[in-house]
């Protein structure tokens, strides 16, 4: 996982957008792997759980110690981001302690009617990154969307593949994605650091 080439913007909150990071092999585990299907809501949120009474997020796919032999060019992913070393140098763009937090990472395939709604992450997310896969040449404006604190659109991060964004949740952080047209899936992986636990703490430090 390369993370090198970071450039930082501050308009309308702190994030931090990349490319070139990933290698083929977890950018097609990314986006051929299966995910599982079904009836879906889509009520502007992950897991359906506004309106649509969690049906959504029964479909999820995260990674665990129970299928993570399925993908072991993600698992490489998770294990990169336990390290001290990428732990500590995000904890220090973000200005936040991550050394007690764990990683979580979601396989995602939108398709055709999702959207999410503007919101801000919840607290126990310390930090949210976004890494696309575009296999199926799905136009460049299904990245996220950005908005004021008056829920006017002003920036959407591109949906272009082999890059993506982080960034951490505050006051001012609004974030979704305007209904679009996704012609075939949207594939991409969430990652956070997160205050709950999962199967993939970071490193203590030395």
């Amino acid at each position: 996982m390369n993370l090198e080439n970071i450039v930082h913007s501050d308009f309308p909150f702190n994030h931090w957008q990349f490319s070139n990071c990933l290698n083929e092999n977890a950018l097609n585990e990314i986006s051929y792997s299966n995910i599982p299907s079904g009836a879906r809501a889509y009520d502007g949120t992950r897991a359906a759980d506004h309106t649509g009474e969690g049906i959504d997020g029964k479909l999820r796919l995260f990674i665990t110690k129970e299928n993570y032999n399925n993908f072991p060019y993600l698992t490489k992913i998770i294990n990169n981001l336990q390290s001290n070393e990428l732990v500590n140098k995000i904890s220090k763009l973000i200005n936040k302690d991550l050394s007690k937090s764990f990683v979580r990472l979601e396989i995602i395939g939108d398709k055709k009617g999702f959207w999410l709604k503007p919101h801000k992450d919840i607290s126990e997310k310390l930090m949210t990154m976004m890494i696309w896969a575009n296999p199926y040449n799905e136009s460049s404006n299904l990245g996220t969307d950005l908005y004021n604190n008056n829920f006017k659109l002003v920036k959407t991060i591109e949906y272009i593949h082999n890059s993506g964004y982080f960034f951490s949740s505050g006051e001012d952080t609004w974030h979704g994605l305007e209904l679009k047209e996704i012609k075939k899936e949207r594939r991409c992986i969430q990652i956070n650091y997160v205050t709950f636990n999962t199967d993939w703490p970071v490193e203590k430090s030395a």
